[in-house]
């Protein structure tokens, strides 16, 4: 009887036994990230990058759209992105004096609130791989699984605010080549995912050329075509639209009217 026990005991408690073994193997995300940082250009050129200027092109091949795509990075909290499909008109977004916006020919302007606007914040900021301390809560190795045929490391970044953003990074290059996520919108969460291909060296940091996304049903093919780093951007490029602006301050005129 003992013996049966014993046995018994030791099929329980294998599974466990080899859980942690596994996690033991797998390296800690700081190491995954801190690689990843190493082969992309080094924490020197990471820490010296202080404004970013990306523009490229999109395609939505289902519906046969085309059009230019323009970001612009400037710390601490400044950023502003548009694209513009021919055709059918300008999206624009951006992050300025805490302020998280977008406007669209299809809805007009909006303020972004909550895990929308958290999710913002995390967006617009720079080299967030190397400064991803100041943007999650924590992070979590939680296993390995192949992308296109390549083992990965399966990275959880979870924020303190909003839904965890899932990163993976080839084992064997340390580049980051998928990410996914629960993103939050007007219309509520949405499973989304990119996935990142061709790096190229854009003014000393090796960033993906081609990106494809996927959300709501819809994906998007993204090409990088320069990435200027640490240009001096004009202060009006980050301005708030008009129709932004308007919004804002009928909110606060609705918020006094409210108090009084």
């Amino acid at each position: 009887m003992t013996r049966r026990i014993l046995i018994a005991a030791i099929a329980a408690v294998s599974p466990l036994w080899i859980g942690r073994a596994l996690a033991a193997d797998l390296p800690t995300p700081q190491n995954i990230l801190d690689r990843f940082i190493e082969v992309t250009g080094g924490k020197a050129v990471y820490e010296a990058r202080k404004t970013e200027i990306v523009k490229g092109t999109v395609e939505v091949a289902a519906v046969g759209l085309k059009g230019s795509v323009e970001s612009y990075y400037q710390e601490p909290g400044k950023y502003y992105t548009s694209m513009d499909l021919a055709g059918v008109g300008k999206f624009e977004s951006g992050l300025i004096d805490g302020v998280a916006w977008e406007n669209s020919v299809l809805q007009g302007p909006r303020i972004k609130t909550g895990e929308e606007k958290a999710q913002a914040v995390r967006e617009a900021a720079m080299n967030i791989p190397y400064r991803w301390h100041d943007l999650f809560a924590k992070a979590e190795t939680v296993g390995e699984e192949n992308v296109d045929g390549q083992p990965c490391y399966k990275v959880v970044m979870t924020p303190a605010q909003g839904n965890p953003v899932t990163m993976f990074f080839e084992e064997k290059s340390g580049l980051m080549i998928k990410t996914s996520v629960v993103a939050a919108s007007q219309l509520g969460d949405i499973p989304s995912e990119t996935i990142s291909k061709e790096y190229k060296n854009f003014g000393g940091i090796l960033e993906p050329s081609k990106i494809t996304g996927k959300a709501a049903g819809q994906e998007l093919a993204f090409t990088i075509e320069s990435v200027q780093a640490n240009q001096e951007i004009p202060p009006e490029r980050f301005a708030l639209p008009e129709g932004v602006k308007a919004l804002l301050a009928r909110q606060a005129k609705e918020s006094d009217a409210k108090k009084n």
